[in-house]
């Protein structure tokens, strides 16, 4: 449980603090000292409390062409403490424990108040470098150099500045070590098999790729009470982890021997899976995830990230003929402010597993060590502790 503290000696003022800064594509990220602007209107400062690492982070660090810019601050699942708020924020206050969220929901415009769909007109999803009103930078370094902001959350200081728009207030009884993986990861699979898929009780579902989110999917699936979770990858280890969340089969697609992935699905389904998740990022395997689905009402949700550019074809044919669903999804189709807390609850009353997700926990000086875990494939979550 964290502690409410207020500060107040730092309201209206910039702050000095450490951050790990990317300097190069690729490169060690550098902990430094920057200087955090006091937040505008509309604008809350966090100091951090925890944050985890998300695949997401490692992509665009590697990433040498736009949207991958330098120098940035990345890191964009989090939880933290409100240290001082801008004009026009009632929302929150100082003290309050919050989860800063890369999807805005402004709650006023007429996407935010329907229920068809979690991708806010007012404030719409984009690779900015900035703040989401103004188009500025929050962060400087000592030189004076701006630092750029990344998911409109950079997480990976120990105090950031964020749209209210992406705030969601938490009770301060849930763990932060656990409530921030509904930054993004796990709320993006959860809320991918209860929202963009409705997953069924007794339906099938076939899941490719067993990160956090693919896992997340299962959990999702298993509280809807799915009869059958497929997982599908590469490393035969993600069995046994995946047991803990649902998954009830599994395919390692390079051992199909003379049968294709989409005929083995089809088999073990008797015709197809009723929803499948691509959840790597990869367009070959959005391929694959389609032909596994049921024809007449399969759904197929892509929630991986491919390179910006790459293009997706399919047959029209087939897409007449089949009767499938193929859609994309940000955030598992969850509204933030509305849908994170009632996971936190879930967790609180013992129906969402959350624990089983981290593997392990460090300290903010150790946090390039938690990129070599997560690019090696030894970790699921790690989460990072600003102040242990």
């Amino acid at each position: 449980m964290a502690e409410k503290q207020v500060s107040g000696t730092t309201d209206g003022k910039p702050i000095r603090c450490r951050a790990a800064v990317a300097r190069a594509p690729g490169e060690p990220l550098v902990i430094e000292e920057v200087m955090v602007a006091p937040p505008k209107a509309h604008e809350v400062r966090i100091k951090i409390i925890c944050t985890s690492l998300c695949y997401s982070d490692i992509t665009f660090w590697k990433m040498k062409d736009p949207p991958g810019s330098f120098p940035r601050i990345f890191g964009h699942e989090a939880i933290g403490m409100v240290e001082s708020v801008g004009d026009s924020v009632d929302e929150v206050t100082e003290g309050d424990i919050v989860i800063p969220q890369f999807l805005a929901q402004c709650r006023e415009c007429a996407v935010c108040t329907s229920n068809k769909s979690n991708l806010c007109a007012k404030f719409p999803f984009e690779m900015s470098l900035w703040m989401h009103r103004d188009r500025t930078s929050r962060f400087t370094d000592l030189k004076g150099q701006t630092l750029h902001h990344f998911l409109f959350i950079s997480a990976f200081s120990e105090y950031t500045v964020v749209d209210i728009t992406h705030i969601t207030k938490l009770d301060a009884e849930i763990p932060p070590n656990r409530a921030c993986l509904l930054s993004c990861g796990v709320s993006t699979g959860v809320g991918a098999a209860w929202r963009a898929a409705n997953v069924d009780e007794d339906s099938t579902v076939a899941i490719f790729g067993l990160g956090v989110i693919g896992l997340a999917v299962a959990e999702g699936a298993r509280l809807r009470g799915a009869k059958q979770i497929i997982g599908v990858d590469t490393n035969t280890e993600k069995y046994e982890i995946g047991k803990t969340f649902g998954i009830t089969d599994f395919v390692n697609p390079t051992n199909c021997q003379d049968k294709s992935l989409a005929e083995v699905i089809n088999e073990m389904t008797d015709g197809g899976a009723d929803y499948c998740f691509e959840c790597v990022g990869l367009t070959n395997l959005m391929h694959e995830a389609f032909a596994c689905c049921r024809k007449g009402w399969g759904k197929t949700i892509v929630l991986g990230v491919e390179k910006p550019g790459t293009q997706l074809s399919l047959n029209s044919l087939v897409i007449l003929h089949s009767g499938k669903t193929l859609m994309g999804s940000l955030f598992g189709g969850f509204k933030p402010k509305t849908d994170i807390p009632v996971l936190a609850k879930s967790y609180m009353d013992r129906e969402l597993q959350l624990d089983d997700f981290v593997t392990h926990e460090m300290k903010f000086d150790d946090i390039n060590r938690a990129f070599n875990l997560l690019m090696e494939g030894k970790c699921l979550r790690c989460v990072i502790w600003m102040d242990k």
